[in-house]
């Protein structure tokens, strides 16, 4: 009948234009590697201490998975305990690939059915007691108290940061635990030298613009008086990493420590992952050095 007709027509276009779609992601894949991996081969060749040519990705948004397996690959793991806010579904984050190759950790994310995706996903971690999964709306007045119910050790290896807005103000209010080695989202939107901050808002929820978090020299000034060093970012302009000091030696990352000398444009179509350039936006931003 002309129903049945009309549904396998409306079928076999929608395998056509998924087809398509895919040849095309692939082919854009394929052209983004070859832009992408010369340059991180001079990179590399003229100082090997710089982080973004050792980038992969498994399971992260952008190279953070190589980043991160190549940040304790030089200074070595103790505990392989992470505590990542900002976890989403557990499908794509900077922890989920470290969670499936032997460490523990906690997650913890706002979003109730990214929480129960993630709970499902990952049953058989949570059941082992290797992984915690928590959902909560994570705040600067209650991040402290969610830490110390998690009962991890004060030095976890390795603490992620993406929520998408007040990453700054919950990393500044952390007093709980001394990571090793911090991960966090930075707005490339305001180059170094400019430290500028996103007014912290309790409530603040992403708009899918370019109207959050903090610049990475802002990132930077905090890192110092919290005891650490910026050590590089990803080659997409999205993660900042952070090494505690007493482990930061100038022979094993790329000096100077400064957002300066690691700051990288944002481009968040470089590794393909369903999410594209940021709409532009404003907001209330607070200048940290007075300008």
């Amino acid at each position: 009948n002309e129903m049945f007709s009309f549904i396998q027509e409306f079928k076999q276009k929608t395998r056509f234009f998924y087809g398509v779609s895919r040849r095309a992601e692939a082919i854009y894949a394929m052209l983004n590697r070859m832009y992408r991996e010369p340059l991180l081969a001079a990179e590399k060749q003229a100082d090997p201490r710089i982080l973004a040519p050792y980038g992969f990705t498994a399971y992260s948004q952008g190279d953070d998975d190589g980043i991160l397996e190549e940040i304790f690959r030089r200074i070595g793991v103790t505990n392989k305990q992470f505590i990542d806010f900002g976890c989403a579904e557990g499908i794509e984050n900077n922890t989920t690939y470290l969670a499936l190759t032997g460490w523990s950790g906690l997650w913890m994310d706002g979003g109730e059915e990214s929480i129960r995706t993630a709970q499902k996903h990952f049953q058989r971690q949570i059941e082992s007691g290797k992984l915690k999964v928590r959902q909560s709306f994570i705040t600067r007045e209650n991040i402290n108290s969610l830490i110390e119910e998690a009962g991890l050790d004060r030095e976890p290896d390795l603490l992620s940061i993406d929520i998408d807005g007040n990453d700054y103000w919950i990393w500044e209010a952390i007093h709980t635990i001394q990571p090793r080695v911090v991960v966090i989202e930075y707005n490339a939107t305001f180059r170094p030298p400019h430290q500028i901050v996103q007014d912290y808002d309790a409530a603040y929820r992403w708009r899918s613009t370019n109207y959050y978090g903090a610049s990475l020299k802002a990132i930077e000034a905090l890192a110092v008086k919290k005891g650490y060093s910026l050590v590089g970012c990803n080659f997409a302009g999205v993660n900042a990493f952070l090494v505690r000091n007493d482990l930061a030696r100038e022979d094993l990352f790329s000096i100077p420590f400064t957002a300066e000398h690691h700051y990288r444009e944002a481009m968040h179509d470089a590794f393909v992952r369903g999410y594209s350039r940021h709409a532009k936006d404003v907001g209330p931003y607070i200048n940290l050095a007075g300008e």
